[in-house]
């Protein structure tokens, strides 16, 4: 894929693009909170040349700083439409992990009709009534909670609260380091926060197009398997777990997760 960019008022994002051929579903991977695109290098491996792809550093994450942390979930979304009309991509497959399936529920939401389907990995739903008032308040406050950490036990103890391999960890912990404490801390400060902001926003959240979740059997994120087990239950939607893996399981059990992306993808096709 090729590495392009986007300005925006408050910074430029980059990302990474295949050529896109008309006759193609493309397939739009969103990582998660301080992530960046390398998360999802297994999955470009396995459908290069299948699928069209694109793949970005979030605003303010990986190769899209320095950014001015001072945007809504929905600013994002909207930057992420932004680059796929750039792009000349039509009706994509939304795949967000943790919080690229909060911005891929902001962009069904601002952009109703315009993706095929969504993939959540490890995310959670947006709306209100998912979330206690308890989980809300903590949501807006981690910031000092993460600053108390010492920044080599904070990375530590974050690679192996996200990942259940090897592989998985020394992935995540490369993330991290990319990072100072100080810029860490605020972009999750931020991030968590936005979060709290789009969920108390009480908006629909109701996508209208194909929803596949998954989630790793081990997700110790939070109460992500809570989560996932409610909006399954209350939306009737498909829940698959994956078995040995944490929150990012598509870095943990790769193979899995890209079965379940190549079966969804082939029923969004037909619908």
């Amino acid at each position: 894929m090729k590495r392009k960019s986007h300005s925006t008022d408050l910074g430029t994002i980059v990302y990474w693009c295949s050529r896109i051929k008309p006759d193609r579903t493309t397939l739009v991977f969103l990582p998660g909170l301080t992530a960046d695109h390398r998360l999802f290098l297994k999955q470009a491996e396995a459908f290069e040349g299948e699928y069209n792809m694109l793949v970005w550093d979030a605003p303010g994450h990986g190769r899209s700083r320095p950014f001015d942390l001072r945007f809504s979930l929905m600013d994002k979304a909207c930057w992420l439409h932004d680059i796929l009309e750039k792009e000349g991509i039509r009706k994509p497959v939304l795949i967000g992990q943790s919080m690229g399936g909060y911005v891929s529920q902001c962009f069904l939401e601002r952009f109703p009709r315009e993706a095929a389907g969504f993939l959540s990995i490890d995310s959670a739903p947006l709306k209100r009534c998912y979330i206690t008032e308890a989980e809300l308040w903590l949501l807006k406050r981690t910031g000092p909670i993460y600053r108390s950490y010492p920044w080599r036990r904070l990375r530590y103890d974050g690679a192996r609260g996200c990942c259940e391999t090897e592989y998985g960890r020394r992935m995540m912990y490369a993330f991290t380091g990319s990072y100072s404490k100080e810029e860490y801390c605020a972009l999750a400060d931020h991030g968590f926060r936005i979060l709290g902001e789009a969920i108390e926003a009480d908006l629909s959240y109701r996508p209208r197009c194909p929803v596949l979740l998954l989630c790793g059997e081990k997700d110790k994120a939070g109460s992500a398997r809570r989560y996932n087990r409610k909006w399954a239950e209350r939306e009737n939607l498909e829940l698959i777990w994956i078995p040995g893996a944490g929150h990012n399981s598509n870095v943990d059990q790769p193979e899995k997760v890209n079965a379940c992306i190549r079966s969804f993808v082939q029923k969004c096709e037909i619908v």
